[in-house]
């Protein structure tokens, strides 16, 4: 496993920093929030997502599919993860469902997500909510923990993507309070990794984190036209993740 550089380093320690003071990234902008409703979720404008712009860095098409391998905890999992051609209505936005599918190493499942995104007509990728749950050894349900829809409960929709990333840009990716707080911070747009899959240029890398999880800080890299090629925790954990390959069904 490489190490992590010193400016990475500072950086990770800047963001730790920043999760034990409850620092946030801005809100979405201003164009995709209106007024709150009675449950407090921040609805978004239908209008601006007729005309939907692919985003190079977190691509909706249907048909791909990444597979990922890694480790966490000393155990290995196989992550597998497909743009379905199922939509759904969400805000009065036509959403596009992931499947997001997690197993460990002795194939048993260990978590299933299908997630909710939709890209505006600038090229913002929008997270609009997931249905997740999580399996024990024995494959029973073990928890729904960190499900959630915008404009359900206070939900907010959040950004998973700006249309074009670079280096400062912070955002919320999602925010059901106490819930599903998850926000990024974009570092650098021109990078270089090998993975199993290949290697890739113009890697973009964010450093990803949690109010929820004081101290964890997580490194993930997205390479163009595919998406998330590595995943890496900096700080409070050890999970690891490396795209192993990329299909394209359709």
């Amino acid at each position: 496993m490489k190490k992590a550089t010193a400016a990475g380093l500072l950086m990770t320690g800047v963001l730790v920093a920043a999760v034990s003071l409850g620092c946030e990234a801005k809100d979405p902008a201003p164009a995709h929030r209106a007024a709150t409703g009675s449950q407090g979720a921040t609805a978004v404008d239908p209008t601006d997502f007729t005309h939907p712009r692919t985003n190079a860095y977190f691509p909706l098409r249907p048909g791909l599919v990444t597979t990922l391998r890694g480790s966490e905890d000393g155990e290995h999992f196989r992550e597998r993860v497909e743009v379905t051609g199922r939509t759904k209505l969400i805000q009065g936005v036509r959403t596009i469902a992931f499947y997001d599918v997690v197993h460990r190493g002795d194939g048993t499942l260990a978590e299933e997500t299908t997630d909710f995104y939709a890209a505006d007509n600038d090229g913002n990728v929008w997270y609009f909510g997931e249905d997740t749950a999580t399996y024990d050894d024995s494959g029973r349900l073990e928890s729904r923990e960190g499900s959630w829809r915008a404009g359900s409960r206070g939900a907010v929709v959040g950004m998973v993507m700006p249309a074009d990333p670079g280096p400062t840009d912070a955002y919320r990716q999602e925010f059901w309070r106490g819930h599903a707080e998850d926000q990024g911070w974009i570092v650098d747009r021109n990078g270089r990794t090998t993975v199993p899959a290949g290697s890739y240029e113009h890697v973009l890398r964010s450093y990803e984190w949690s109010r929820l999880e004081p101290g964890v800080v997580a490194m993930k890299l997205y390479a163009p036209g595919i998406g998330i090629v590595k995943e890496k925790d900096l700080a409070g954990g050890n999970e690891v993740f490396s795209l192993v390959s990329v299909t394209r069904n359709h």
